[in-house]
């Protein structure tokens, strides 16, 4: 079983930064895509950044210019940098692996607070 662990979620003020990590259980080289979605309540899980297993990258209109996806193969680790966070980007954020059978993991989540 896949296990995902975020962590570096917290409280910021509009136009900080925060920089999520989330370590994998396994070889991210097993996983063809990964990717950090987020949850606000009341709302549908979004997609906010993803990175494929060759190195593409992908976001939301709302993440671009704004947050960073990246990977560190010798740690099983993607990050997630947000910089000029706004109150709107206020979630839970998920890290999310897809492996090659199609099989979906999620991690536990990380809350992200922008207030002033």
């Amino acid at each position: 079983q896949v296990q995902l662990v975020e962590s570096g979620g917290g409280s910021v003020q509009p136009g900080g930064s925060l920089r999520l990590s989330c370590a994998a259980s396994r070889s991210i080289f097993s996983f063809n895509r990964l990717g950090w979605y987020r949850q606000a309540p009341g709302t549908q899980r979004e997609m906010v950044a993803g990175v494929t297993y060759g190195g593409s990258t992908n976001y939301a209109d709302s993440a671009k210019g704004r947050f960073t996806i990246s990977r560190d193969n010798a740690k099983n680790t993607v990050y997630l940098q947000m910089n000029s966070l706004k109150p709107e980007d206020t979630a839970v954020y998920y890290c999310n692996a897809v492996d090659f059978t199609n099989s979906n993991y999620w991690g536990q989540g990380t809350q992200v607070t922008v207030s002033s």
